[in-house]
């Protein structure tokens, strides 16, 4: 037997680990209702970044660093929601505004009533300021914990905590002179029952086989599928800012797609049809658009270049790749097959980072191939092999693997 205050202690113990294991378990529910910056983050990208920097530069309206703290909550809903009606309200720093950047009125947005605070909380703590500066000052930035490992962490420290609960509490019992908590010695003769019996042991053994081989299919059916690839960049492009939300076409900066079997990467020059005047980016400032001038020897003050400069290739790093014996034309899917972008690429326009959005293995192909028709109308490419189709499959769905899309030759030549 324990002396008193030996209990006392152990039930001391096992109050505070019982204690923890609840503010553990109520943390994550309280999470739920606090403002998502990540959301905020989402809404400020899709819908500000057009006319609003995060820093103090002015781009359409003015740089947005500090405007939590220069403007009441409240009164930064009411602009966002109506800026017109604030203004013919009469409130002084809305005209004031309206006045210094030309009159030029801002668009409304109906947000909810979390989606703005979650904006807000963005505006008042952007992570992307935080990454910008850590990257303009080389200082490396440690990438967070992927979701399946938090989960497991917090599993491992659960089970130690009920393992050191139960413990407590066996203390507890033993000091007051009651049984502990045990495996029961039925279990284990029932267990022990069990693999005793050859057909359990060898359903067992099926089961594990089974598993192992299904692991080891899905291992060997992933070699050198690199869906969702997604490789940091010399520079931070954004297909999102210039795709999506100005609207730049594709072959505009790959232009080669409808001339060549390859897309091709534009050369600084391209991108210089607009960054000799553009000269600030509406997220990282003129960090990445600096890059550009570096490497192609600009000076932005005098907007000249630099004499002599020896210029420095940009090293972007390739996403898209298949294998040596696999035979790809851009150009024969882009103007003969009137394919767009997205069919292979995804949705590019909505990538802030571009990845790997298909497959590109050979079933994916051959199966594009099976269910894509043929776009005749219109299309003087194959005009008299497409007469010849015509007539062979009258009535009928020509698809591209009637005019050859499945022959081996097509592509492993």
């Amino acid at each position: 037997m324990l002396p008193e205050n030996g209990i006392g202690e152990n039930m001391k113990q096992y109050r505070s680990v019982k204690a923890l294991i609840i503010i553990l378990l109520i943390l994550p529910i309280s999470n739920l209702f606090a403002d998502d910056i990540t959301s905020g983050e989402k809404l400020f990208k899709q819908n500000c970044t057009a006319c609003h920097t995060m820093t103090s530069a002015r781009l359409v309206g003015p740089g947005l660093e500090g405007v939590t703290d220069k403007y009441e909550k409240e009164w930064l809903i009411k602009w966002i929601r109506n800026s017109q009606e604030l203004i013919a309200s009469g409130d002084e720093r809305a005209i004031a505004i309206f006045e210094e950047y030309n009159k030029v009125a801002m668009t409304s947005f109906d947000f909810s009533d979390q989606e703005f605070s979650d904006l807000l909380a963005y505006l008042a703590n952007p992570p992307v300021i935080e990454e910008a500066i850590a990257t303009s000052n080389n200082i490396p930035i440690e990438e967070g914990m992927s979701t399946s490992t938090k989960l497991m962490i917090i599993s491992l420290v659960l089970v130690t905590l009920v393992y050191l609960l139960v413990s407590l509490k066996n203390n507890l019992k033993s000091a007051l002179g009651k049984d502990t908590e045990t495996i029961p010695e039925t279990l284990i003769g029932q267990y022990s029952l069990f693999i005793s019996n050859n057909i359990n042991v060898i359903f067992v053994s099926a089961i594990f086989t089974i598993i192992m081989l299904k692991f080891t299919y899905d291992g060997l059916m992933g070699v050198g599928v690199t869906t969702n690839y997604q490789p940091s960049q010399p520079i931070e492009f954004s297909h999102k800012i210039h795709a999506g939300q100005n609207g730049v076409d594709c072959n505009y900066c790959h232009s080669s797609a409808r001339k060549s079997k390859h897309s091709g990467i534009p050369s600084a020059n391209v991108c210089m049809n607009c960054h000799t005047y553009i000269n600030e980016g509406s997220i990282t400032g003129t960090t990445e658009i600096q890059k550009i001038y570096d490497a192609i020897g600009f000076d932005p003050k005098t907007r000249t270049y630099i004499d002599g400069y020896v210029q420095k290739p940009i090293e972007w790093v390739r996403i898209h790749n298949l294998p040596d014996h696999a035979y790809f034309n851009h150009s024969q899917h882009v103007v003969a097959g009137g394919i767009e972008c997205q069919e292979c690429h995804g949705p590019v326009e909505e990538m802030d980072v571009l990845y790997q959005y298909s497959e590109l293995t050979m079933d994916w192909c051959v199966e594009c191939h099976r269910e894509t028709e043929v776009q005749m109308e219109g299309n003087n490419y194959y005009t008299h092999l497409h007469e010849q189709l015509k007539e062979k499959y009258k009535g009928e769905k020509i698809t591209v693997d009637k005019m050859g899309g499945l022959e081996c030759a097509k592509c492993h030549y």
